[in-house]
């Protein structure tokens, strides 16, 4: 834990923290409240956090393009820049078109710098051994609801919504903005032989083997983006059609987010003892049993249990494996590329499983959301087995060459 690595962990992680708790999680404190005032009702309100993640999807290739021509530091600066904008149309929005706008420009904010530009700084600077530096800082950006929650109710009591999200925007514009630019920690000028080794391929694939690769990628990325974001909006009213009361169901609820950054600390601390394939298949596997336990359990508390402990750490072990998973397949210098490319099925995922998980809840019922489920858990142990036959092939051509040239020689 050199001074440089606390330095660029602490900065990311108000980054993150903030940059989260002024959007995406902003409406779980200030929704109603704009909504009533602007004449919507609560779940047109909510459409707002769907734009953005929308956003940040179709915009996520272009960031990947600014991120290589210009590094992360500058992007991340010029993203909070635009979130001070968005931020402060919100504030003065009285039309639901002016609010829409507010979040167009929240989700561009976001593609600048939140998770793939704040990844791809922690990449520039540890290159393909970022594995636990972004793991940790998973663990202090699931805080952001614990911070910025009360920080919002309170400054909303004292001076009002709109007032409380000029100030959101003044802290990006005045804080983060700077921060992002000037207090990172430099990238050390790279020796021929450290840019070699940010260039050189973790595994020698074929052209063929990386666009399987990619498309493998995504799966993952949609399918757990899924059964993550997806579910946890409806968790409750999922246990509670299991058999679990109200008060039993929100209890469970509430202990899945204290299981998920437990198991991505648990996997940060295992450090190179674990690989984001076998993370991947391990919150798989998690995942499913949980799934399976909440659709044979027949509302007994132990099978209720069962489901939010398996569900909550595979969920935890996914985010992880889904984010670091792109470095075992390819360069540190391309990790911002194809992550960016990544971020589109992911974040529209993100936006509308929220919708279809309900939708299909309240229309058919819990049986037609586990079959959803489970039909997506599969497809994503497929994916992950599929990138482990990749890594193998790969291997054995390497053996096979090598053992070739030793015989010619």
């Amino acid at each position: 834990m050199t001074p440089a690595r606390v330095r660029l962990i602490f900065m990311l992680s108000i980054s993150q923290i903030f940059g989260w708790g002024t959007s995406f999680d902003m409406l779980g404190v200030l929704g109603r409240t704009i909504a009533a005032d602007l004449g919507m009702t609560t779940e047109i309100g909510f459409l707002g956090m769907t734009v953005m993640m929308l956003i940040m999807g179709f915009a996520g290739p272009l960031s990947g393009r600014l991120l290589e021509k210009y590094g992360a530091a500058s992007v991340m600066a010029a993203g909070s820049v635009v979130f001070a904008s968005g931020l402060a149309v919100l504030s003065q929005a009285h039309e639901p078109v002016a609010y829409f706008a507010a979040w167009v420009t929240l989700g561009i904010a976001g593609t600048l710098s939140l998770s793939v530009p704040c990844y791809t700084a922690v990449v520039e600077r540890e290159g393909a051994s970022a594995k636990s530096t972004i793991g940790l800082l998973m663990i202090f950006t699931g805080l952001s609801p614990t911070i910025c929650w009360p920080l919002a109710s309170w400054l909303n009591g004292l001076f009002g919504w709109r007032e409380t999200l000029l100030m959101a925007a003044g802290f990006h514009l005045l804080v983060l903005a700077p921060l992002h630019r000037f207090g990172l920690p430099l990238i050390e000028t790279r020796s021929h032989a450290a840019q070699a080794a940010a260039d050189q391929e973790p595994l020698q694939l074929s052209a063929g083997q990386q666009r399987l690769a990619v498309l493998a990628l995504a799966v993952i990325s949609v399918g757990f983006s899924g059964l993550t974001f997806g579910i946890s909006s409806s968790l409750i009213e999922m246990m509670k059609q299991a058999g679990a009361s109200p008060a039993l169901a929100l209890q469970l609820g509430s202990f899945r987010s204290v299981l998920g950054i437990s198991a991505r600390a648990a996997d940060t601390f295992a450090g190179k003892r674990t690989s984001p394939m076998a993370s991947g298949l391990a919150a798989t596997g998690l995942i499913i049993l949980g799934f399976l336990a909440l659709a044979l359990g027949n509302g007994s508390t132990v099978m209720l249990g069962l489901f939010i402990g398996a569900y909550g750490l595979g969920s935890g072990l996914s985010a992880i494996s889904r984010t670091v998973l792109p470095l075992s397949f390819f360069s540190a210098s391309r990790y911002a590329g194809i992550s960016a490319r990544l971020a589109l099925p992911s974040n529209i995922s993100t936006a509308l499983s929220p919708v279809l998980v309900a939708a299909l809840l309240d229309r058919g019922g819990l049986p037609m959301v586990l079959v959803l489920t489970l039909m997506v858990g599969a497809t994503v142990l497929v994916a992950l087995i599929t990138l482990v036959m990749i890594a193998k092939s790969s291997n054995h051509a390497v053996a096979c060459r090598a053992q070739l040239g030793s015989v010619e020689r």
